[in-house]
């Protein structure tokens, strides 16, 4: 189906995601920080990247903007945020994706919010506050 780039620092979740993403057919890749990120983004463009928000190094909306100046927003990956931080809704706007999930989020949402973002392909726009 897809090329999936998950980011999540959390290597016992990545692990889940994993499991979960290429049990719907999904072909995956992990990145435990946004610098790793950034560069398996580079070896090969995935089609969705699935964000935690808090990482060292590298934040998530760090390595979506990150990605969004290096290719002037061309590539057109989309960004599902992936977090349990309060106001995720703000990261998101932030970020400028329509994607997000809290943690902990039911596999069912993940599923169909990833079909979404794969059938909408809109990339991050984030606004002037979206600075590193």
């Amino acid at each position: 189906m897809a090329n999936l780039l998950v980011v999540d620092d959390d290597q016992d979740l990545a692990e889940l995601l994993t499991g979960y993403l290429e049990s719907q057919g999904h072909s995956v890749r992990v990145a435990h920080d946004g610098l790793e990120g950034l560069r398996l983004v580079s070896e090969r463009q995935p089609d969705l990247v699935l964000l935690d928000v808090e990482m060292p190094f590298v934040s998530g909306p760090q390595m979506s903007y990150q990605m969004v100046l290096r290719d002037c927003g061309e590539e057109l990956i989309p960004v599902v945020l992936l977090s349990a931080v309060t106001n995720l809704h703000r990261a998101a706007a932030r970020v400028g994706t329509p994607y997000f999930l809290g943690k902990p989020f039911d596999p069912g949402a993940l599923s169909r919010l990833v079909a979404r973002a794969l059938a909408e392909r809109r990339a991050p726009s984030p606004g002037q506050a979206a600075s590193p």
